[in-house]
């Protein structure tokens, strides 16, 4: 069952569903999701003469990446092309009966603009800012204002709550993240990391 604005303000009003700062409810609670806000902050990718990125080297990563946050008043210029790491300015907690789905608003897409590449989902248990992968399909660089609308999340109820929700308890490697997040691909069990079955979502799912 997918949350219904009322179902939303309900879970909110009993503090299990947590979407923090949320500002504007009338503005920001829609008739089946919640609107969340660009934050500030920015990883973005360089240009660079190595051959590759591996998925286990901590510092070809760090190499790769720098942030960026953007001042008061101004805007983050996405040009075409580029694909950046953003955040959302809310920070949610998601109860284990839960699962969030972080959606684009059509408003953005029109515009060529998409909020993320594979990393949909927000699992039962995780709490945090999201990470947004944001790129520019299009031909024109679009301006992006800290704080404007820039996703939504829709929440489909489980049939019964996770038995292991994201978190400390499952070695979660994004658990309570702030701001934007790189890649911790390195941690996963498969390249000698701890992380065992983990997913990889939005906020996430692996994060």
């Amino acid at each position: 069952m997918i949350l219904s604005d009322a179902d939303i303000l309900d879970r909110m009003a009993a503090g299990d569903l947590v979407v923090e700062p949320l500002d504007d409810p009338d503005l920001q609670i829609q008739p089946a999701s919640v609107d969340l806000r660009l934050g500030r902050e920015f990883l973005e990718f360089q240009r660079t003469n190595i051959p590759c990125i591996h998925p286990t080297s901590d510092e070809e990563v760090s190499e790769y990446v720098t942030e960026t946050t953007v001042d008061e008043g101004d805007d983050f210029i996405l040009h075409p092309g580029d694909f950046v790491l953003g955040t959302t300015k809310e920070r949610v907690e998601i109860p284990a009966d839960l699962i969030a789905h972080v959606e684009g608003r059509s408003s953005l897409g029109r515009l060529a603009v998409v909020v993320h590449a594979t990393a949909g989902l927000c699992d039962p248990g995780y709490r945090g800012q999201i990470t947004l992968e944001l790129s520019n399909l299009g031909t024109a660089p679009v301006a992006l204002e800290p704080g404007m609308r820039v996703s939504q999340l829709t929440f489909t109820e489980l049939k019964s709550p996770a038995d292991r929700p994201y978190g400390e308890e499952r070695g979660s490697k994004y658990q309570n993240q702030s701001g934007p997040q790189a890649s911790r691909i390195q941690s996963d069990h498969e390249f000698g990391g701890d992380q065992k079955g983990e997913s990889d979502g939005a906020g996430e799912t692996d994060r």
